[in-house]
């Protein structure tokens, strides 16, 4: 019994062995078809092979923990040309951060906004006049300062907007949601939960009131079906005609890092 005892443990070791392996991670740099490439290199000894993986942090290579140098670079080389382009598709794809400062522009239902910073001994909100938005704040060199005010404000908007827009179809579409929420989320516009909770992405309030409504509509189906059947695409229709031209609008947008 005690040899057979031995024999098990010993076998249950070699198996955690096995699923907690050692995993070491290096930041290099390669230079493919004339460009410096950084990336990320995962080594592990669960890997057979050499992986790349191109995403918004860049490139990523995962490889056997023992494998030569010289595979890598042969691997690499290879795919040099698909990894550049790659990369720079992915880049132009990167929102680009606004910068919070008196002059720049910043997007509202679709519109350009420019934005007008004002020194002022107490911060009040943002104040919307025809195409600028003022605000006041204590200091107009903090940009984070600047930044929390239109963010705050652009909020504020948001789920009045959406709330209005949600009030306008549910009565057409034969749902009442229970509630409507702001979210932040960095992948969806939108979600709805089984107990008619629709959260919409704060963000969608940059957009065209076709696209945010669009988005409003596709979660308010979610309702009747919550999946994306053949019934379920049907159902948006009756309520945006033109639902699938928006949607191939919507695919334009990047949601910005927050």
């Amino acid at each position: 019994m005690d040899r057979n005892r031995s024999h098990a443990v010993a076998l249950m070791l070699s198996k955690l062995r096995h699923l907690i392996s050692p995993l070491t991670v290096e930041q290099r740099t390669i230079d493919l078809v004339g460009t410096q490439i950084n990336y990320t290199l995962k080594r592990t000894n669960r890997r057979r092979s050499i992986g790349l993986r191109i995403d918004n942090h860049g490139l990523t290579v995962n490889m056997p923990l023992r494998a030569s140098e010289k595979w890598l670079h042969d691997v690499l080389q290879d795919k040099a040309h698909w990894v550049v382009k790659k990369l720079e598709n992915w880049q132009a794809k990167k929102p680009v951060s606004p910068q919070w400062r008196d002059g720049q522009s910043i997007t509202f239902i679709g519109e350009a906004l420019t934005l007008r910073v004002v020194v002022s001994l107490f911060a009040t909100p943002p104040l919307l006049q025809s195409e600028q938005l003022f605000v006041h704040v204590t200091d107009d060199a903090n940009e984070a300062l600047i930044e929390q005010a239109v963010t705050q404000w652009l909020h504020r908007g948001a789920i009045k907007l959406f709330q209005e827009r949600v009030a306008h179809y549910a009565p057409q579409m034969g749902v009442t949601p229970r509630m409507v929420k702001l979210s932040t989320a960095r992948k969806q516009w939108g979600s709805c939960t089984t107990r008619g909770v629709v959260r919409l992405n704060w963000q969608l309030i940059k957009m065209p009131l076709l696209l945010i409504d669009y988005v409003v509509v596709h979660e308010l189906a979610h309702l009747v079906e919550m999946n994306h059947s053949a019934a379920f695409w049907q159902i948006v229709e009756i309520a945006c005609p033109d639902y699938a031209k928006r949607r191939r609008e919507l695919k334009q947008w990047q949601i910005s890092p927050a």
